[in-house]
């Protein structure tokens, strides 16, 4: 099912046409006892380059697990998770890292920085693993440094961060390795309203400007009209995506 959009920026010639994020009749099921949990219910969903999709629901309902599924972090029990047009159904463990880490950016609820590394070296340890010289590593993490706001942060350690800034940091790490799928869970769960509002606008700016196809978890439904899209996740079924305003002008999100 192709995401519903409102009239944000126009992805870029030929950007349109294409779907970095398509997963297919996605089934998750988990044993439990003598029986099984169904976490995701032949779920679907497309999201086209440079688009933006909230997902919304009660705690639960299989957000967290779709978000797993979509990372290729936990492999579906049915159906098809397809990633910049490759199906991933078929890979091997270490084929799927490998995918992961070049067309994958994941944004967690908490940023998780090495208490050890400052800013720019959160952001260099990951892209000097994949192979790039530090220097380049170095030149890259520095330009995403600078397109989050924290130029002047490049040298300081989490502990001399606030939560927005080390969430900043979090943002310009996924985005390192220059991926196609931009997955998001909760970025605003520990901050005030000026820091999520901020966060979320930067979210915004980074989809359009990297043409990625971002998937945000959100309670906030404060910031669900920036995005282009809302669906809602029940009891592991998810509603095609629509314009935020359907949804919440009907007090459907959660």
């Amino acid at each position: 099912m192709s995401v519903t959009t409102t009239a944000a920026l126009t992805p870029t010639a030929g950007s349109a046409l294409t779907h970095p994020l398509t997963l297919s009749n996605v089934t998750l099921e988990y044993p439990d006892g003598g029986g099984t949990i169904k976490a995701l219910d032949s779920v679907s969903l497309r999201v086209a380059a440079g688009r933006m999709v909230s997902l919304v629901g009660p705690s639960g309902s299989g957000k967290s697990s779709l978000l797993a599924v979509a990372a290729t972090l936990v492999r579906p029990t049915s159906g098809d998770v397809i990633i910049d047009g490759i199906n991933t159904g078929g890979l091997k463990d270490k084929e799927l890292t490998a995918l992961r880490r070049e067309t994958v950016g994941i944004i967690f609820q908490q940023p998780n920085l090495l208490a050890s590394l400052t800013a720019v070296e959160q952001l260099m340890i990951g892209h000097h693993l994949r192979g790039n010289p530090l220097k380049a590593a170095r030149s890259r993490a520095l330009d995403l440094l600078d397109l989050v706001g924290l130029a002047e942060s490049a040298g300081k350690r989490p502990h001399q961060l606030s939560g927005g800034q080390r969430q900043r940091v979090n943002i310009a790490r996924a985005l390192m390795g220059s991926p196609k799928v931009l997955l998001v869970d909760e970025p605003t769960a520990a901050l005030d309203h000026a820091r999520s509002a901020s966060i979320v606008g930067l979210l915004r700016r980074v989809t359009d400007e990297f043409q990625v196809a971002t998937v945000m978890v959100t309670h906030d439904t404060e910031f669900v009209p920036l995005t282009d899209a809302v669906a809602v996740m029940r009891d592991g079924g998810l509603t095609a995506p629509v314009v935020p305003g359907a949804l919440l002008s009907a007090g459907v999100a959660e």
